[in-house]
């Protein structure tokens, strides 16, 4: 039941990655960040191959009395990406930083908002410095994806054979054309969003992202279990989950819960909803179901 249910939220890791990407900045490496507003400063955070612009409609909805931050990670929709991200790592480098971009800016206790990817990285930070947050925001994100999908895996050292696999497969998907990757993409993202439209974006910042930064990436969010860890966070924390779009393979709203909040049973002051609208990318496919509980919880 396990391996059914953490289809919904990696196969909209798994299959963003599993294509040719080429990056087409010429840009330094680093954080690209787009500030708008005035008040309470939130960080918005995308998932993997996404542009910070996968939040518009959000900061719409949530209109003024906030200052937003909204990110696009290094290589990713385009963004230059790191020079030594295998050699270094990827979540340690881009979470230094975000950190480094709260201190410089002097965001006082800012909000965090991630989507896949980009919660994890949430999940990352508010271990890391649990006095820094007020709020976490994690959509359709979790702890420990290895042992979600593959219920055999236990521990890290089991995930982390199971991630070596996972990136060498996506760096050998180099070989297709373009445009088959493009075909293929567009297909498999058909699970992971609702919209025609918002399919051709999230390809095209596919195309856009860096092959290379996809797989270290989605190797170390494999090979990483934060179950305990996030016994450390403080900050109050909404988790939204989505599971429609794998039903037909046997998952249930119960069971998708029970398994979201097993994973976050550590964590101290969390909530944990599901849609039941929305796939994976629960800001464009449920957009009532998310503003109403971001009014709510902010």
């Amino acid at each position: 039941m396990k391996k059914s249910i953490l289809k919904l939220s990696m196969a909209c890791l798994i299959l963003l990655g599993m294509f040719t990407h080429q990056a087409i900045a010429n840009n330094q490496p680093g954080l690209k960040v787009e500030v708008s507003g005035k008040g309470q400063p939130i960080i918005l955070i995308p998932g993997i191959t996404c542009a910070g612009d996968v939040w518009d409609e959000t900061l719409t909805a949530m209109g003024d009395g906030y200052q937003y931050h909204v990110m696009t990670l290094p290589g990713f929709a385009g963004n230059a990406p790191l020079n030594n991200v295998e050699t270094e790592g990827f979540f340690s480098q881009v979470e230094a930083m975000i950190l480094n971009y709260i201190a410089e800016n002097k965001l006082e206790k800012p909000i965090i908002i991630g989507h896949s990817l980009g919660g994890f990285l949430a999940l990352k930070i508010g271990i890391s410095n649990p006095d820094l947050p007020s709020k976490l925001v994690i959509v359709d994100s979790l702890p420990f994806l290895a042992g979600i999908q593959m219920p055999y895996i236990q521990t890290e050292e089991q995930a982390t054979q199971f991630a070596k696999q996972v990136k060498a497969t996506m760096i050998g998907s180099n070989s297709q054309s373009q445009e088959e990757q493009m075909a293929y993409q567009k297909e498999m993202l058909k699970s992971m969003i609702r919209d025609e439209d918002k399919i051709a974006i999230a390809a095209k910042w596919g195309a856009q992202s860096d092959v290379t930064t996809i797989a270290q990436a989605m190797y170390e969010m494999y090979a990483t279990d934060l179950r305990q860890e996030v016994a450390e966070i403080k900050a109050p924390t909404l988790v939204l989950g989505a599971w429609i779009a794998y039903k037909n393979y046997g998952v249930t709203r119960e069971s998708c819960l029970a398994s979201y909040k097993a994973q976050y049973q550590a964590q101290p002051n969390v909530t944990v909803d599901l849609t039941d609208n929305g796939n994976h990318f629960i800001m464009w496919d449920d957009p009532e179901f998310f503003y109403n509980w971001l009014n709510k919880f902010l």
